[in-house]
């Protein structure tokens, strides 16, 4: 058989790496540059690679093809693909056919990189032999060609999903939707919240589906689908007879017995990461993990780097960087658990926000709005009339230097961008590791 892997990223070079294992004909190709490290592994493990271009008599060969879940399925050789009929698959549905471990998988539009290190923490913490994978760290293709592991647990996004024709998780979690990535989606939110459903379209009814009780798309689509899983909700606002919900001060899971704890003692600050625990820990339920087990690693748990991360403190102001806040309902989970008077800065590539729904939390929470990016026109005239503080800027210096100017002490300086990073920095990760470099200079000044 022969594989083709289209992107030469952790994703695809794991995929390609796992087929050369598996002693398949394989050859991958990525039409930009393909990072040295990666260039080293596939030399030493004797992979056909090319770089900088796409061959297309190289590609429509190919038996199976595994995309990588960057390049978009409206690029050109993804047609030409699909035109010729060739089965096109994401890297987590071609590993997963390479492993009988059981697949936690963990998808929404907010939470998915919080919740799957969560759960990692708290089945780690329990003894099982478990891989971390997905969108994080090393790639489950390379995981499966080189461990052992009798679990996984995966965060998957809709573009992975998007290309699954088997991939069936013993669990899989759909913590929230919201309007996201519609751009790839033809501006079409359902279409969108049904990529982010296939996580449970190959489930059987030996395996499970934990969803969001309080969403509205969720529940819509709950309705029109006919899921074989069974389905175990949480919520913030009910109280379920099974499941997990919040309740006054206490989080409460009810499967098979009643677990319960203090809101308080969770490691995570926000509502939003109330809800999360609440998915992570009725996953551990139906796993079987102990009530102490489930409460140690909700309290000892630390918070994903780029996630409300608290970066210092410097002359009473606090610099939370949360640059995996790439989409609007990101930002309002972090403009909902601001409590002291908040220096926000926003902006970067826009996926076609609509601001509406942080009107209240700007008004209730925000000073004053630094805007960051090459275009900023977009946020300036939706705030220009509800914010008399806003400021234009196109780099995180001069964005940083402007926030130590505003901040007295007391106040937080928050990095929650709103939108993609690719107008000034390589990816969230870039802009929030300049955020930190910036922000930790203040202390030698």
């Amino acid at each position: 058989m022969r594989v083709v892997v289209l992107g030469g990223g952790e994703s695809g070079v794991g995929a390609a790496y796992l087929a050369k294992k598996k002693g398949l004909e394989v050859f991958l190709s990525d039409q930009g540059e393909i990072r040295e490290n990666y260039k080293k592994l596939l030399i030493d493990n004797q992979i056909e690679f090319e770089e900088g271009q796409h061959t297309e008599s190289k590609i429509l060969n190919a038996d199976w093809i595994v995309k990588s879940p960057g390049i978009p399925k409206k690029a050109e050789i993804v047609f030409k693909v699909n035109q010729k009929g060739i089965r096109l698959s994401s890297e987590i549905e071609f590993a997963s056919e390479y492993t009988n471990a059981k697949i936690i998988a963990i998808t929404g539009s907010n939470g998915k990189t919080t919740t799957t290190s969560l759960v990692y923490h708290l089945l780690k913490g329990d003894g099982f032999n478990v891989g971390l994978g997905g969108n994080i760290g090393t790639s489950f293709a390379r995981q499966v060609a080189d461990e052992n592991f009798e679990y996984y647990v995966l965060e998957v996004s809709s573009f992975q999903l998007d290309d699954i024709q088997n991939f069936r998780p013993y669990i899989s979690l759909l913590l929230n939707l919201s309007k996201d990535h519609l751009d790839q989606y033809n501006y079409n939110y359902e279409e969108y919240a049904l990529a982010k459903f296939r996580i449970t379209e190959n489930q059987q009814n030996d395996n499970f589906f934990i969803y969001n009780k309080d969403d509205e798309m969720s529940l819509n689509l709950l309705e029109k689908l006919s899921l074989k899983a069974k389905a175990l909700p949480f919520s913030m606002k009910e109280v379920l007879k099974e499941g997990a919900y919040a309740q006054g001060d206490t989080l409460v899971v009810k499967l098979h017995d009643e677990f319960s704890m203090k809101i308080e003692e969770l490691s995570l600050m926000g509502n939003h990461n109330v809800a999360n625990s609440l998915a992570a820990s009725l996953a551990g339920k139906v796993l079987n993990i102990s009530n102490e087990s489930i409460r140690n690693a909700l309290m000892t748990f630390q918070a994903v780097e780029h996630r409300l991360e608290e970066v210092l403190v410097h002359d009473g102001v606090r610099y939370i960087n949360d640059s995996k806040a790439t989409n609007v309902n990101a930002t309002y989970y972090a403009l909902e658990s601001m409590r002291n008077p908040t220096i926000w800065i926003v902006g970067g590539t826009d996926k076609g926000n609509d601001y509406e729904e942080l009107s209240h939390l700007v008004k209730q929470k925000v000073k004053a709005i630094v805007c960051m990016g090459l275009d900023n026109q977009k946020i300036i005239d939706f705030f220009r009339d509800k914010m008399e503080f806003i400021y234009d800027t196109s780099s995180m210096k001069q964005a940083m230097d402007l926030c130590k100017a505003l901040a007295e002490s007391g106040d937080s300086v928050l990095l929650s961008p709103c939108c993609a990073s690719y107008d000034l920095f390589d990816n969230y990760q870039d802009r929030g590791n300049q955020f930190k470099h910036e922000a930790l200079k203040l202390t030698n000044q």
